[in-house]
């Protein structure tokens, strides 16, 4: 297993030096880099990113301005030369905090980290393959195989489980990134199903649950062959 990862440093040399540190690593796959922040949100939306390697002291915007600004942030390394943002640091969730200049004792110890949080967020349970969301600022377990379907709300999503509806702050986009593709379907710009659920279709609804969700109509085909597989 690789963490797909970017370094987001406006040092040219910075950069380089823990890029040779990511690819020296057997469990890191380096997806970009990015010397500044804009550039790296646009990337982060447009990548499945499962790891940044992220400056704190970066102009105009700087690394904490560039997590406020992502709706479901991947796990993040922060790194800076000034040991006076650590406390403020995990007020944000950081996977860790490495001090410039990074050795690779601690730069290893880091990803070490990152990957036990990956192993925890997408761990096979058995037969119960579950991942981590957070909701009322708090980190929950949800069973993937109980989700029914996924649901816009604006900046938010609504998962509907068997349990309880769980309302996190995410896009569709970044949401559906973290779910299996052979388990889980988007059949509408707003609706994201549980293929296991669904009970019956035609070529406007998809019943799951006893819940009619609407089908776009390019997207007919698509569940077809994805409930063949199921």
């Amino acid at each position: 297993m690789k963490l797909r990862s970017i370094i987001v440093d406006d040092s040219y040399i910075q950069r380089m030096a823990v890029a040779k540190l990511v690819d020296n690593h057997p469990n890191l796959e380096m997806v970009a880099e990015y010397s500044n922040a804009i550039e790296a949100k646009n990337g982060i939306n447009n990548n499945d990113i499962d790891l940044i390697f992220l400056d704190v002291e970066m102009p105009i915007i700087n690394g904490f301005d560039l997590l406020e600004s992502l709706v479901n942030p991947p796990q993040v390394i922060l790194i800076t030369g000034k040991p006076d943002y650590a406390l403020r640091a995990f007020d944000y969730d950081v996977t860790d905090y490495l001090h410039k200049p990074i050795t690779l004792t601690r730069f290893n110890n880091a990803v070490k980290r990152a990957m036990a949080n990956y192993g925890k967020m997408h761990k096979v349970d058995g037969e119960a393959e579950y991942i981590f969301v957070k909701s009322n600022l708090k980190k929950r377990k949800v069973v993937l195989n109980n989700i029914k379907w996924v649901e816009a709300l604006g900046d938010y999503v609504k998962l509907v489980t068997d349990e309880a509806n769980i309302v996190i702050l995410s896009t569709m986009k970044s949401f559906e990134q973290q779910l299996p593709e052979d388990k889980f379907l988007r059949i509408h710009k707003s609706y994201i199903v549980n293929l296991e659920k669904v009970e019956k279709f035609n070529s406007k609804k998809v019943e799951v649950a006893g819940r009619l969700i609407p089908l776009s109509r390019n997207k007919k085909t698509e569940l077809m062959e994805a409930l063949n597989g199921v």
